[in-house]
């Protein structure tokens, strides 16, 4: 008997007692939702999970060609208008970088650069622009940013505007659910705080709500106080 013949009489399913091979179940396409889910949270994980300093680089020069015109390379806006994104929470920046590519926040010049990035780099500008220093703000008014403390330290039982500091914690460097305050830009506050009261940015049902509470007053001097902090 020839080595052919052998393997067909002794391994072939029917002389080898094991039957027809079972059907092969077809799995789903590895574009279906499942996996889409599943692949996108082990990229963002591993995103994570990889050292610093390899993010680093890439972030930095992302930063700098990219970024840098409106937040400044390290994060330190100078444009009033432009926040200021050294020292955020990672995660909270990451939240809000995927808001913009949903369109839960708009606007017209961060929702054509978010299109043009590879939302790879989400979790590496996050990263980087996290661990950036952030520098003071300034005050302008004194008197209203009493007034500002106030607001943020005990809220408007009046108006049921609760305080910032139960969010945003007493010195203003926020978590990864609400963002650092400290030191921001009056002028970009106040612009956040407009957006949630017309609705324009809808990331946060909380802050909706304090926004259409605040009086136009109120925000000003909230603005002033956490410029100082």
């Amino acid at each position: 008997m020839t080595h052919s013949g052998w393997f067909r009489t002794h391994c072939s399913g029917a002389q080898s007692g094991f039957g027809p091979p079972a059907p092969m179940h077809r799995l789903p396409p590895v574009s279906s939702m499942p996996y889409r889910r599943i692949l996108t949270g082990v990229s963002m994980a591993l995103a994570f999970l990889l050292p610093a300093s390899l993010h680093a680089a890439d972030a930095r020069e992302i930063a700098r060609t990219v970024c840098a015109a409106c937040h400044g390379v390290d994060g330190n806006s100078t444009e009033p208008a432009n926040p200021k994104l050294a020292g955020m929470d990672q995660e909270y920046l990451m939240r809000q970088l995927k808001a913009f590519a949903e369109g839960k926040r708009r606007d017209d010049t961060m929702s054509a650069i978010i299109a043009s990035l590879d939302s790879g780099d989400f979790a590496k500008l996050a990263t980087y622009y996290g661990s950036q220093k952030p520098t003071p703000g300034t005050v302008r008014d004194p008197q209203l940013a009493a007034k500002g403390r106030a607001l943020f330290e005990d809220g408007n039982t009046d108006s049921g505007v609760p305080a910032c500091a139960g969010c945003h914690q007493s010195d203003g460097q926020g978590n990864a659910r609400f963002p650092r305050l400290a030191g921001q830009h009056q002028a970009y506050v106040l612009k956040q705080l407009a957006d949630y009261k017309s609705g324009r940015r809808a990331t946060d049902p909380l802050m909706t709500t304090v926004g259409k509470r605040l009086s136009i007053d109120e925000a000003r001097a909230l603005a002033e106080y956490i410029a100082g902090l």
